[in-house]
């Protein structure tokens, strides 16, 4: 009986490990679209460069087409979710893409921003441990906070 589970489980490992190594040639590509510099939100809004380093440091991996694809992003199947989590964050907000959206696309994108980072919804808690220092302080959450209130005004004008 014993013998007979050891030979099951053996196989079953042997069918797994066959499994993971398959996954490995399958899935979505990894992409990094080209970045016109005059559509980024850096040539639209105006940022301070300690905005700058926030967004560069705890958003753009995910929200821009400037990914920096850390080394488990190429190991199935974590690599789906990593690339699925991407193209969604980029379909939903695209710094790179910054001037395809309308006035009105933007005064509701910086909204939520604010309204996001201020609930401390954003960088995803998925992502921070990885990542190290992309996690927001208390004085990231204000910085981010201030700026999008002052260019929605700015651009309300």
């Amino acid at each position: 009986m014993k013998s007979k589970l050891f030979r099951i489980g053996r196989w079953v490992a042997i069918v797994g490990v066959c499994g993971f190594i398959v996954s490995q040639f399958f899935g979505p590509a990894k992409t990094n679209p080209a970045v016109d510099a005059s559509q980024s939100i850096e040539s639209r809004l105006q940022l301070t460069p300690q905005v700058a380093a926030i967004l560069n440091r705890s958003c753009n991996d995910c929200h821009s087409n400037k990914t920096r694809w850390p080394w488990y992003s190429n190991v199935a199947p974590v690599s789906w979710l990593v690339i699925s989590d991407v193209d969604e964050a980029r379909q939903n907000m695209n710094f790179s893409e910054w001037g395809r959206y309308t006035q009105r696309d933007v005064d509701g994108l910086l909204k939520q921003i604010y309204q996001e980072v201020k609930a401390g919804a954003m960088p995803l808690s998925i992502y921070t441990p990885l990542h190290p220092g992309s996690k927001l302080s208390a004085d990231d959450v204000k910085i981010l906070c201030d700026w999008t209130n002052a260019e929605r005004a700015r651009l309300a004008q």
